[in-house]
């Protein structure tokens, strides 16, 4: 995973954040690891602090003073991998709800096959959910179907968190306009993808309930996904996601 970045949003993560550092190391030796910490009371800081001495110029954290929500802390995730020109910027939790392991066929799908987003999806041919509650797979399910029937887009997960992104991708994203912070802002990256016209591919994963430490979902980012996308919807008929000065992307490329 050639000149790759991890970006991993964290807050009260002290349990597992240790631990998937290094294996995500263990497998990818080659790749970068940057935490966008929301000032997490547990001590998570201050744990990958002490690990970047142990994988100096791998290993890289930012802390924001509070909790300011995923998708803020994605979008500067973002920011900080196109300022240092990373070819492949991955999204992913702190949980091990997303395998380590299979972030090779994400950066396969997008280095060797030639899309531009790779999506680790639960809900394509080969996708699973462990450890989660029926009326929770039901609801994540019926979200995405929700989202499909409003926007059109061809995405079945479309609240999945654990993708691989070409670094043109981001580029041409104007990510200023990418306005929702919880649940609302993996459909909006998917979305803005898909209208700026870019290759979208969903590749299956086993998703696995987080088995250490306590879920970030609440009622209000549900709430937020659900009135969220009708005003997405909207404003796509009226502005464009592309950011200003950025030329069409050759879809032949």
């Amino acid at each position: 995973m050639n000149n790759s970045l991890i970006v991993i949003p964290t807050y009260n993560e002290l349990e597992n954040i240790s631990r998937l550092i290094r294996e995500i190391f263990s497998l990818y030796s080659n790749a970068h690891i940057l935490i966008v910490d929301d000032h997490s009371p547990d001590g998570t800081a201050i744990e990958v602090k002490k690990l970047t001495q142990e994988f100096p110029e791998k290993l890289f954290i930012e802390v924001r003073q509070g909790k300011q929500g995923l998708g803020t802390a994605y979008i500067r995730g973002f920011k900080w991998a196109i300022e240092r020109n990373y070819d492949y910027i991955f999204e992913m939790d702190a949980d091990f709800s997303h395998p380590p392991k299979d972030m090779q066929r994400l950066y396969n799908a997008c280095f060797l096959d030639g899309f531009d987003v790779a999506i680790g999806s639960r809900y394509v041919k080969g996708g699973d959910v462990i450890n989660w509650p029926t009326e929770r797979v039901l609801m994540s399910y019926s979200a995405s179907i929700y989202v499909r029937m409003i926007t059109w887009m061809p995405v079945r997960d479309t609240t999945a968190g654990f993708i691989c992104y070409r670094r043109r991708v981001l580029e041409t994203m104007d990510l200023d306009k990418i306005h929702f912070v919880g649940y609302a802002f993996q459909i909006e990256m998917k979305f803005a993808a898909w209208k700026l016209g870019f290759k979208i591919i969903e590749v299956p994963i086993t998703f696995t309930d987080r088995l250490e430490g306590n879920s970030k979902m609440s009622k209000g980012i549900f709430n937020e996904a659900a009135t969220g996308v009708w005003k997405m919807k909207w404003k796509s008929l009226f502005a464009s996601y592309r950011k200003a000065g950025r030329a069409e992307i050759n879809m032949i490329n």
